[in-house]
């Protein structure tokens, strides 16, 4: 889909997807942050992985929302700050129609509930960018296990714990609930028309296109 989006054969696409366990590692992050040994990961049924988003390390597993947005930005905005700013803002206000207050924290990438030292952290991001196509994203707690965040220093913040909408909500929140609320902010954050489309849709178009033009390595 990156590929296709730098040859300009797509448009911009948001996925969504929900993840079995697994723990990434971003390409500026410290194994160190990793707290489980390879036994525990696999007694737990957890995959590990390198990565080359930004960020640390994390926990993505069900009931989180993981958002792959792979837009031009050459198009929108050339400019690596004000994107990650943006990915905030769209969580931010997506938790705000859910019913929590969620907030930026100065010289902390990522979206909190809470005050103080006591705030805890319910949306991440990491990104990569090249030629100005975005990949990786941002990570979403919905229902999401908190518990295997114990397995990791969270974005290698060791005094801060995760959070998730049930957790803060105390009621079940479902992700159809909370992927609207995220398609619709996520249009109006970035000034995009938001067009639903299934898996199977999105890859015909993307076989479309490959069909009509050859995408590079």
């Amino acid at each position: 889909m990156v590929r296709a989006r730098k040859a300009g054969v797509i448009s911009d696409v948001l996925m969504f997807c929900e993840h079995p366990h697994v723990i990434t590692l971003g390409r500026n992050g410290q194994r160190a942050n990793l707290l489980a040994s390879e036994r525990v990961l696999r007694q737990k049924g957890v995959e590990y992985f390198e990565t080359s988003r930004g960020g640390d390390i994390t926990y993505h597993g069900p009931g989180q929302i993981v958002g792959y947005p792979i837009l031009n930005l050459g198009a929108i905005k050339r400019d690596v700050v004000w994107y990650v700013r943006q990915l905030e803002e769209v969580m931010i206000r997506a938790s705000g129609v859910l019913g929590i207050v969620a907030r930026r924290e100065e010289s902390k990438t990522g979206v909190w509930a809470g005050q103080g030292s006591q705030a805890e952290k319910l949306g991440a991001i990491g990104v990569h960018i090249s030629r100005w196509v975005t990949s990786h994203g941002f990570a979403y707690n919905v229902s999401t296990d908190l518990r295997y965040f114990d397995l990791i220093v969270p974005c290698g913040i060791a005094e801060r714990k995760a959070t998730s909408l049930e957790k803060l909500l105390e009621r079940q929140v479902s992700l159809e609930e909370a992927n609207e609320a995220l398609v619709k902010h996520f249009g109006e954050v970035f000034g995009l028309e938001m067009k639903m489309a299934s898996r199977p849709e999105l890859l015909a178009e993307l076989q479309e296109a490959e069909r009509a033009v050859a995408v590079p390595a």
